[in-house]
């Protein structure tokens, strides 16, 4: 009803208490049964605005809050998809998995698996779990031998950061399966195309969760989500999705054949860049304040030395006392293109940034798996090494009898490539937030590496300083300071 009001406002002219009282309340908030009438006028409203019109804008203007619940860390990959929604996931550094519930450990079974598939996959994700719970322990007694003990840092504190480095160390082992909740907000309109899309996933489990989902919200928001399942609207739509990636895939097995996979690469690889960026920049943030052209400072910007740019710059962006204060949208204006290869754990955090252009490789395990420096410092490189092995093996024969399932195999260990395309502004917003000592340190160090490939390979200093907040430390106690800031907060 909110919604419906809302696109009725933007076509009159009156305030939108009066048109609440004329046209949803029939003028008298007493009215028995104006709540009904209303929402009748509601649904009247989508249907024309909706249907007739296609004014898609009309279902941004309403939402709902949904809890996805025990899907897979593929699937939480699958719903964080889209621009326009927030999520908040379940944490693998601050939740053990070694527990079962209802005698099983938390992983998804595909429905695609036949009997004895279903059975060795279950037996190689059970000693994946029963090892990642044996050596939690073990990496705990030996992360309390690295972690100092500061003078007037609060015990629990301690604790919870001694914690946090145990489970970031074993995250690697636990597979794709793993199941976690995902807390979702988005507008009606984000849903429909979350659910189009996923209407059109070769997974079961994104078929089937789209479905219930569908249920769910129809009890909340059920105007803004006709489309979906209909015939000639969301589900040729989905069709339509299904075919452009099939004829990708062909496409690139026509123009670059499959052959070896180079697993030796660099971590995060700068491949393109605007040499003229920091010109660019500096014209935009000039731009607001002039009645000249976009041009003409741009001529204006170019014959400025190197120092004065630098200096120049610096005044842009201010006293930065905090992360969080950053410069306007000039900063839009300049643009990177990161390939990057890290684990899929990292991955799954460097993904969920919103303002950027994500192109990500199918999950596997040609690329290998990163070790952790305490896996080894713990004298655990064994158990570790063979947990992957199983990973890897269990990998390869589901990818001969259900290629799509085979990513539910593979552990947050193993390496995923993917391309990253962002504006500095949100590059200073991804880089400070991941570069920070309490990170884990496989998204910190491509944190790091993504801000010395755009002073050093693009060559732009001055943009790298305005980067003020980029931590380039290797702290021993990771999260101590956080989590010990945290309980002065709760204490005080």
């Amino acid at each position: 009803m909110k919604a419906a009001l809302f696109a009725r406002y933007s076509r009159s002219s009156k305030s939108l208490r009066r048109l609440l009282l004329d046209e949803f309340l029939d003028g008298d908030l007493r009215v028995s049964g104006a709540e009904g009438a209303g929402e009748a006028r509601a649904s009247e409203l989508f249907d024309r605005v909706f249907f007739e019109y296609g004014d898609d804008s009309v279902a941004q203007l309403g939402g709902a809050h949904l809890a996805v619940e025990g899907v897979s860390n593929v699937m939480t990959k699958v719903l964080q998809w889209g621009r326009l929604a927030s999520y908040l996931e379940q944490s693998t550094r601050y939740i053990s998995f070694a527990e079962q519930r209802g005698g099983r450990y938390r992983y998804h079974v595909p429905s695609e698996l036949d009997g004895g598939l279903e059975a060795d996959y279950r037996s190689v994700l059970d000693r994946a779990f029963s090892r990642y719970g044996a050596l939690a322990e073990r990496l705990r007694a030996y992360v309390e031998t690295q972690v100092p003990e500061t003078p007037g840092a609060p015990e629990a504190a301690r604790r919870r950061a001694v914690n946090a480095r145990a489970l970031d160390a074993v995250r690697g082992l636990l597979p794709a399966a793993t199941t976690a909740n995902v807390g979702v907000f988005a507008s009606g309109q984000a849903y429909e195309a979350m659910l189009v899309r996923m209407q059109a996933h070769p997974l079961a489990e994104a078929r089937d969760c789209a479905r219930v989902m569908l249920i769910e919200l129809r009890h909340v928001i059920p105007s803004f989500l006709t489309r979906v399942d209909r015939e000639d609207r969301g589900l040729v739509h989905s069709a339509y999705l299904s075919d452009i990636d099939r004829a990708a895939a062909e496409l690139a097995e026509e123009i670059s054949p499959a052959g070896e996979t180079d697993a030796d690469v660099p971590t995060v690889r700068l491949v393109d860049f605007d040499p003229d960026a920091e010109k660019r920049v500096l014209a935009h943030a000039l731009l607001p304040q002039t009645t000249q052209t976009l041009s003409t400072l741009m001529t204006a910007v170019g014959r400025l030395g190197d120092a004065e740019r630098r200096r120049a710059l610096a005044r842009v962006a201010g006293q930065r006392t905090n992360r969080r204060y950053r410069p306007g949208r000039a900063l839009e204006a300049a643009s990177y293109t990161f390939e990057i290869v890290c684990d899929y754990g990292a991955y799954r955090d460097l993904q969920r940034h919103r303002m950027l252009s994500l192109q990500v490789q199918p999950l596997s395990v040609d690329l290998g798996y990163e070790v952790p420096a305490d896996i080894v410092g713990s004298g655990t490189e064994r158990e570790y090494a063979e947990a992957h092995a199983e990973s890897a093996a269990l990998y390869r024969t589901l990818r001969e009898a259900h290629p799509a399932v085979a990513p539910y195999a593979v552990t947050l260990a193993h390496r995923i490539r993917f391309t990253l395309v962002v504006n500095a502004r949100e590059a200073m917003h991804l880089i400070e937030l991941r570069s920070q000592p309490q990170g884990h340190e496989a998204y910190r160090r491509v944190a790091q590496l993504m801000h010395d490939q755009i002073a050093n390979v693009a060559g732009h200093t001055a943009l790298a300083d305005m980067m003020s907040f980029v931590d380039h430390s290797t702290p021993v106690a990771g999260r101590l300071a956080a989590e010990s800031r945290s309980e002065a907060r709760r204490s005080g």
